[in-house]
């Protein structure tokens, strides 16, 4: 029989240690995931992987998103990708598997009734498809819950082990600040959602929360910030990752790699990538069109990073 005093000396440990881990080391410079495959010239955001880590599904275009998906292949390469089989009609994103790989959650501004209006919405809705089998996905189903259907819209959903739901809500807050959320799984519904408060009142945007709920990374102050949760269910104050851009561009949309030795994250950065040449100035046209073609043209690229989290106490 385990010793209750013992077990929990450990995790209060344990908890101190990974608050004292720095996850990134910053002199490491995020690389591009799957170059000129996943990540164009075009938007990508919120890759997310199944548990072998053999496919990566994410979200993709420029008049509207769609969610997408690429296959490892031979050499460590990806696949051309495919448009996921419900995906290309409406605009859906922020896509994110559940930990078994038997769901996955994402936004769209789909019509909750497709026998009415059918039209674009402008608010936005959190839902779901099962896999079937193979590439087949069924027909997807919004969560019929208050908290997604108040018209308030919600962004950026992932999901822990246990079913719990973490999500962005910028307008959900009365006093206006843009916050994130959790609603507890209770059978076959959702509880109410309860604010993440990570930085004390300050906005958080796109929480993921590990597989089993001991930390959480989030985006704050334009960087991606990682806080550990107490033994009284509380979190710690969210320490910064040092993924901020040097030339302030934006950061969003972290996700992990199965083993959660990899960090990804959604960023449009130039500067440390891409640099005009002095030399070739002024451009001429050929030379502006191979500027816009390239990936470092201002819209958003998927970036991986190596992140080293603390192994929680067993």
């Amino acid at each position: 029989m385990r010793n209750p005093v013992l077990l929990f000396t450990i995790l209060i440990s344990t908890n101190i240690i990974a608050q004292k881990i720095t996850p990134i080391d910053t002199t490491t410079k995020p690389e591009i995931f799957a170059p000129g495959v996943v990540s164009t010239p075009f938007e990508e955001v919120a890759a997310t992987f199944t548990p072998d880590g053999n496919t990566v599904f994410f979200a993709q275009g420029t008049i509207s998103m769609e969610i997408c998906y690429s296959k490892k292949a031979p050499g460590n390469t990806w696949s051309k990708p495919r448009v996921i089989s419900f995906s290309g009609h409406w605009g859906d994103w922020d896509p994110f598997l559940s930990p078994d790989g038997k769901k996955i959650y994402f936004v769209s501004n789909r019509p909750l009734d497709t026998t009415g209006d059918n039209k674009f919405k402008r608010q936005t809705h959190i839902w779901y498809s099962s896999h079937e089998s193979g590439d087949k996905w069924s027909e997807p189903q919004y969560i019929k819950d208050s908290f997604n259907l108040d018209g308030v819209g919600n962004y950026a959903p992932t999901v822990s082990r246990s079913g719990n739901l973490f999500f962005f809500s910028p307008r959900r807050d009365k006093a206006g600040k843009a916050k994130s959320y959790y609603v507890q799984q209770k059978g076959d519904h959702y509880g109410d959602p309860q604010p993440l408060l990570l930085n004390g009142d300050e906005e958080v945007s796109d929480p993921l929360i590990a597989q089993d709920e001991s930390y959480i990374i989030f985006v704050g102050s334009n960087d991606l910030y990682i806080s550990y949760r107490q033994m009284d269910n509380t979190w710690t104050k969210g320490q910064p990752l040092g993924l901020a851009a040097s030339d302030g561009s934006s950061i969003y949309d972290p996700t992990l790699s199965p083993d959660g030795k990899t960090l990804y994250f959604t960023s449009n950065r130039i500067a440390g990538y891409y640099k005009r040449d002095p030399k070739t100035l002024p451009l001429d046209y050929d030379g502006l069109l191979k500027e816009m073609n390239g990936l470092f043209n201002g819209k958003g690229n998927i970036f991986m990073v190596p992140i080293h989290l603390p192994a929680k106490a067993s």
